[in-house]
C-alpha cells in the first residue's frame, strides 16, 4: 500500500460517516415533506402566516346604514295667536245669530255678547298680543262693542261701525250700553208706538240700557239722564231677541 493510496483513503469518509444518524435522517424528512406541502398547498402554512393571511382577508368595515328622521313638527307654543284663535272660532262652528248667543267662549261666557268700553282710551290691535300693530284708538268710554272671539286674556271685538281687532280684556266692562243707530229717535214713556216722546236723541248719543223685556220691541234706556223706551232697531247694544231684566 503506497503512500499515495492510503493518503487517498484517508480522504474518503468512512461507511459510518456515510450513513446519517436517526435524527439527522427525520429532520431531513420532516424538511422535504413540509417542503413538498408548501409547494403543492396540502399542508397548512405556518402560524404566522395563517395569521397574516387572515389579516390580509378580513373584508373592509362597511359604512353604517343611514338613520331616517322625521322632520320636526312646528312647536304650538310658537304658533301665531292670531291663527291659533281662528282657528279655535272655525272649530266652534258658524257664528251664532243675531237674536242670542249660543256659543260659549274660554272664559266661559256666552258669544258672541255685548260689552262696554272700560276707559276713555282703548287700543285695538291686530291681533292678540300687545306685540301687534294698533288698528284704532278709541277715546269714548262706555262705547258698546260686540265680544265675537277670545284667545287667553285679549278679545276680539267689533265696533258699532263693524270695524274688528283684538283688545285686552282688562279695556272691557260687561256694563251694557248702547249707541243710539238713528237722527232724532224718539225716545217714549212706554213701550208703544203710540206713546209720547220723553225725548228725542241724535244719533251716536251713548246711554244706559236698562232693560229689554222678552218679545218685545222696545229696549229701556236712559240718556243723559232722560229714561225712556227705544226701539230695538234704533240702537246698537242688544240682539233682537235678547231678554234683559
Amino acid at each position: 500500500m503506497n503512500n499515495r493510496m492510503f493518503s487517498q483513503a484517508r480522504l474518503l469518509p468512512s461507511p459510518q460517516e456515510q450513513r446519517p444518524t436517526p435524527a439527522r435522517s427525520v429532520l431531513a424528512l420532516s424538511g422535504l415533506m413540509m417542503l413538498a406541502g408548501f409547494l403543492l398547498g396540502s399542508q397548512p402554512l405556518p402560524a404566522a402566516a395563517q395569521t397574516q393571511q387572515h389579516q390580509t382577508q378580513t373584508p373592509a368595515a362597511k359604512p353604517a346604514p343611514a338613520v331616517k328622521t322625521e322632520p320636526a313638527k312646528p312647536d304650538a307654543s310658537k304658533q301665531d295667536p292670531a291663527k291659533a284663535a281662528a282657528d279655535s272660532a272655525a272649530g266652534a262652528g258658524a257664528a251664532a245669530p243675531a237674536g242670542a248667543p249660543a256659543a260659549e267662549g274660554t272664559s266661559g261666557l256666552p258669544l258672541p255678547r255685548f260689552v262696554s268700553l272700560r276707559s276713555d282710551q282703548v287700543n285695538m290691535r291686530a291681533g292678540p298680543g300687545a306685540r301687534y300693530p294698533v288698528d284704532w284708538v278709541y277715546m269714548r268710554r262706555d262705547l258698546p262693542v260686540e265680544v265675537i272671539q277670545e284667545y287667553e286674556t285679549w278679545r276680539k271685538i267689533r265696533d258699532p261701525d263693524g270695524a274688528e281687532g283684538w283688545v285686552h280684556q282688562s279695556m272691557l266692562t260687561g256694563r251694557r250700553t248702547i249707541m243710539v243707530r238713528k237722527d232724532k229717535a224718539m225716545l217714549r214713556r212706554t213701550a208703544d208706538d203710540t206713546a209720547s216722546a220723553a225725548a228725542y236723541l241724535s244719533q251716536g248719543v251713548i246711554g244706559k240700557l236698562l232693560q229689554c223685556p222678552k218679545g218685545s220691541d222696545y229696549c229701556r234706556v236712559e240718556v243723559e239722564g232722560y229714561q225712556g223706551w227705544l226701539r230695538r232697531n234704533e240702537l246698537w247694544g242688544a240682539y233682537k231677541a235678547e231678554a234683559i231684566n
